[in-house]
């Protein structure tokens, strides 16, 4: 079976239209689905059984761990999932698989769901180009879906073919005599398979296949399907890699779950394959030892007999059918024992796992660590749904969040003013170019998060004053939320410059750098009065002078911009984008003074 370049290529472009699908399915969901599709998810997800029970029927439905874990995934990546209650669903996803291997093993096909893939994009297309912002956001989810299930089949098919090519695995039967190592050594070749060819019930059909040919015996097979239960995790793990924290973390979880299930699983190995034996025979399936037996017994006296009943072929023997009809049999014990393992496998494994949902948690967040302690994914600190019947005691939770939503935009802002600086082109450059991206797209779902939350307080029993303190709020995240978004305009000012090969002289970034100062100091001090629960007037002015302060400093670098391009001090283009980042800074100023006149206003009607 020949491998080329070419088809080391398609895996790889495999690959990236799945991770391309994971991407665009993930900002669709956060653009349409938001806090709806949040709360349908945590009334599914309430506690970790209704979790578990989610999982078990996503995955009997799609037909797909891998499917149903990397939507997890991607659910955890758009911030509609938390960490806990993903590991619930994973745990559940796990025994939803085994309705798969039910199906093989009893009816040898399974749904492809990439049947409707095309179907789907047909539908999601047109949306793209509707003039509602909803009907596009569900345009750019039903293609990302798409190109993900895409990506999945293309993954599956591009990959060599070891399902119809079982004879590859031949070689393996002289491993089949070392005792346990031999069982440890088929559940890596299961792990790895299922890798390979990103599908367990792959796995499943191969195990199925060399055990009815009488290549290796019921618990070597078994072994094959318990390394798959490791193998599956490889797809989840593909989809966190161009994911945040978060899903990074549920995608260690999946692998975390699986791979200590597994291994309860071999120090308990021989008398849990006898179990499982004693299952078949109790329910009158018969022992799935025996057609090893009956082949072993017949290999050497009979072997065209084995050949013909391994090829579908016929023997004039009288007694044929009943042999066959026996084999049959036998092969059915096989394959009903095989499910049953992986059946009562999950089964047990999640009964014992969902009771340390928590602990796993804990475990997978000191794995998975963020590596700069500045790295943000999004995630509320203090907003809590729970309460919204009390809703006066939400507004405490939401002012602190609103000091939290300022930190981050500050933060955003020191990254702005080190940009400044990197060399230009450089992976330094870049990356913290591409923090400051996911920052701006942090403060936007920040603001819908936060004003959505004081929204629904709104709609409680709210007095007049909670209802004052509410508004300002409201405005207050308004104004932070154009601070990110001025911070992310200086970034494209300076990468625009970058892209038309302008260079600032030591003037120039000597001005900005004392517009960035005042700036930084507007910040800081705006910062200091959200984190405070009464800030003095006088700490307020502080703002008001500083604004003055910017505003008197931009009209003097403006007026020195004209003199010092008409004196060639540095090239017109230069001056263009050089008064962009100051009318941007200058900007940046005004809606720190919107938010202070807003704790201003809220300070008056709190002393009268």
């Amino acid at each position: 079976m020949e491998y080329t370049f070419l088809d080391f290529l398609t895996l790889i472009g495999s690959v990236g239209l799945f991770l391309y699908g994971m991407k665009v399915m993930s900002e669709g969901l956060q653009k349409v689905a938001g806090d709806r599709l949040r709360n349908i998810l945590a009334v599914m997800t309430k506690n970790r059984f209704s979790g578990m029970f989610t999982g078990i029927l996503i995955t009997a439905l799609i037909q797909s761990s891998s499917a149903s874990t990397v939507m997890v995934v991607s659910f955890v990546n758009a911030g509609l999932m938390t960490l806990g209650q993903s590991m619930a669903v994973i745990m559940g996803a796990n025994v939803g698989t085994t309705v798969t291997a039910w199906i093989i093993s009893i009816f040898g096909f399974k749904v492809n769901i990439t049947l409707f893939a095309l179907p789907l994009i047909g539908i999601g297309t047109p949306l793209l180009f509707s003039g509602s912002s909803t009907r596009k956001s569900w345009g750019e989810f039903l293609i990302g879906f798409s190109f993900l299930f895409m990506g999945l089949d293309y993954l599956n098919h591009s990959v060599p073919d070891l399902k119809s090519n079982p004879e590859i695995f031949e070689f393996l039967t002289s491993y089949t005599q070392l005792g346990f190592i031999s069982i440890l050594i088929f559940c890596a070749v299961g792990a790895i398979v299922t890798m390979i060819v990103q599908a367990s019930s792959a796995t499943l059909a191969i195990s199925l296949i060399m055990c009815s040919k009488g290549w290796i015996t019921f618990d070597i097979a078994a072994a094959l399907i318990l390394g798959s239960n490791i193998g599956t995790t490889i797809t989840p793990l593909l989809a966190s890699i161009s994911a945040n924290v978060s899903a990074k973390r549920a995608a260690m979880g999946h692998l975390l779950f699986n791979v200590l299930g597994s291994v309860w699983t071999l120090i308990l190995y021989y008398p849990f394959i006898r179990f499982i034996v004693w299952i078949c025979t109790s329910l009158g399936v018969g022992n799935p030892n025996d057609l090893m037996a009956f082949v072993s017994a017949n290999e050497q006296t009979n072997p065209s007999l084995i050949n013909a009943l391994n090829n579908g072929g016929t023997l004039n023997t009288p007694d044929f059918a009943q042999q066959k009809a026996h084999f049959e049999a036998m092969q059915f014990s096989v394959s009903f024992g095989l499910s049953m393992f992986h059946t009562v496998f999950n089964v047990i494994n999640v009964t014992i796992m969902i009771w340390f949902t928590g602990l796993y948690e804990k475990i997978v967040t000191h794995l998975v660590r963020v590596k700069d302690k500045n790295e943000e994914e999004f995630q509320l600190k203090f907003i809590s749904r729970g309460m919204l019947s009390a809703s006066e005691l939400n507004l405490p939770q939401a002012h602190q969040e609103i000091a939290v939503y300022a930190e981050r935009v500050q933060r955003m802002f020191g990254m702005v003013k080190d940009l400044l600086h990197e060399k230009e082109g450089s992976e330094a450059y870049m990356k913290l170019y591409n923090r400051i991206e996911k920052y701006e797209q942090i403060c936007d779902r920040m603001e819908l998060e936060i004003a959505g939350f004081l929204n629904l307080v709104v709609g409680g029993r709210l007095s007049f004053d909670g209802k004052m303190r509410v508004n300002g709020m409201l405005s207050i995240v308004t104004e932070i939320e154009s601070i990110g978004d001025c911070c992310y305009n200086l970034a494209r000012t300076l990468q625009r410059k970058q892209d038309s090969h302008i260079v600032f002289n030591d003037e120039i970034v000597g001005n900005i750098d004392a517009m960035f100062r005042l700036n930084s100091e507007a910040l800081a001090n705006m910062v200091a009065l959200l984190s405070s629960n009464e800030p003095p007037m006088s700490e307020i002015m502080i703002s008001y002078n500083k604004e003055c302060e910017i505003n008197n400093f931009r009209n003097q670098l403006r007026k020195s911009n004209i003199e010092n391009i008409n004196n060639k001090h540095y090239e017109y283009q230069a001056g263009i984008y050089y008064m962009d980042m100051i009318s941007e800074c200058e900007r940046l100023g005004d809606y720190v003074v919107n938010v202070v006149d807003a704790i201003k206003q809220q300070e008056v009607r709190h002393a009268s």
